[in-house]
């Protein structure tokens, strides 16, 4: 135990960005992580210039490269007729408009590039670590765990994702159940039936649906995701959103979206949920980031990019607010409010906007074709949706 760590509550993709980007400057970082191991639940990740950029910086894109699959083009296509709306591309001129790449790869590569990041750079590691307990006392924090370990240390960092245990004790909200329900699959790509491309990330969408495929590690996988508006879910049914569900909404798509369906694992479901904005993450020393601050839907494919500019966020500003091995508390109650207030009027901006976003998506009726002639009648190089999310 070291009075001068900071501890970082969480091993995802946020808790463990935060505590590289921290430890590449010099600090003592611990992580403390309940599960018996560092593990990603799920599969495709889709990471934006906002995000790769900053991984950049942090010594680890060109492995997220090497593990990935850099598209070409992201593409929207309507999930009833098949017809191609629009296309983002990626190439490039995105990348220098940017500053970075879009990356496609599975969360398991990138948990365990960064796990070895943070190793190279002497962050503690523990697994195991169920937080029961945070307190804030002179001088720093001490976390009590489930199996009676105690830390001790500067600051603490919440990145205990939906359902955080920490944000309990800023706000009693919930989380908000969506109505919809995503299934997710993998499946090597030499037995994809059918056309597919190996450079594109393809969004195929219509009423209360919507599908998404991309290719992962260099293009020997396919990963796709179905998502849909349960009817049961609305009329009160325990068991919601299930397979003959998911077969009954796509039942409407073209064949090349039905195609996907019998690629999907049926044995497990994700309810999409996320939460209102809160104004205030911070308590005593202790400050949320990632999903524990603001989860979102997956519409803008955003959560793990803002979880990744949290973590360098936050590090930046202790950097410039924390100049003494033992900080004293109006230094970082500075540090910690400055993070803050970077961040909560970006990521309250993309959570609600993901919901717009969604509703678009997946509008029926003459809400639709008004989308679709919208769509297609977007330029190519018509960047004006996105500068606000992948700039700087």
């Amino acid at each position: 135990m070291s009075d001068g760590e900071i501890l970082v509550i969480g091993g995802g993709i946020g808790g463990l960005t935060a505590a590289l980007a921290i430890a590449r400057s010099g600090r003592a970082v611990r992580v403390l992580e309940r599960a018996p191991e560092f593990a990603e639940i799920g599969a495709g990740l889709q990471l934006a210039p906002n995000a790769t950029r900053l991984l950049d910086r942090l010594g680890v894109l060109d492995a997220c490269v090497e593990a990935g699959v850099l598209p070409e083009r992201l593409v929207f296509n309507d999930a009833l007729t098949g017809a191609r709306l629009t296309h983002l591309d990626l190439g490039e001129d995105f990348r220098r408009r940017y500053g970075g790449p879009y990356v496609v790869m599975h969360r398991s590569d990138l948990l365990r590039i960064l796990v070895e990041a943070c190793r190279t750079h002497g962050v503690a590691l523990e697994n195991g670590r169920e937080v029961d307990e945070v307190t804030t006392e002179p001088g720093g924090v001490t976390v009590t765990c489930a199996d009676g370990s105690r830390h001790t240390g500067v600051l603490a960092v919440a990145a205990d994702g939906l359902r955080s245990g920490v944000r309990g004790r800023l706000s009693d909200d919930q989380p908000i159940d969506s109505g919809y329900v995503a299934y997710r699959g993998t499946i090597p790509m030499d037995e994809v039936t059918g056309p597919i491309s190996l450079s594109e990330v393809v969004v195929w969408f219509g009423p209360g649906l919507h599908l998404v495929q991309y290719p992962l590690r260099s293009g020997r996988l396919l990963n796709q995701v179905a998502v849909f508006r349960s009817p049961g879910f609305a009329a009160g049914d325990p068991d919601w959103g299930n397979p003959d569900e998911l077969d009954a909404a796509f039942s409407v798509t073209c064949e090349p979206v039905r195609r996907a369906l019998p690629s999907l694992w049926r044995n497990n479901r994700w309810p999409m949920y996320d939460r209102e904005p809160l104004d205030n993450w911070l308590t005593g020393r202790t400050v949320l980031l990632g999903d524990a601050a603001h989860p979102m839907l997956q519409y803008l494919a955003q959560g793990a990019c803002q979880a990744i500019e949290d973590g360098v966020s936050l590090a930046d500003s202790l950097d410039r607010h924390l100049t003494d091995a033992a900080p004293d508390a109006v230094s970082v109650d500075k540090a910690l409010h400055a993070y803050q207030d970077e961040r909560i009027p970006r990521t309250s901006h993309i959570q609600r906007t993901a919901r717009v976003w969604g509703d678009m998506w997946h509008i029926d009726g003459v809400g639709a074709l008004l989308r679709n002639e919208v769509f297609t009648g977007r330029a190519v190089d018509d960047y004006r949706h996105v500068d606000p999310i992948y700039g700087a």
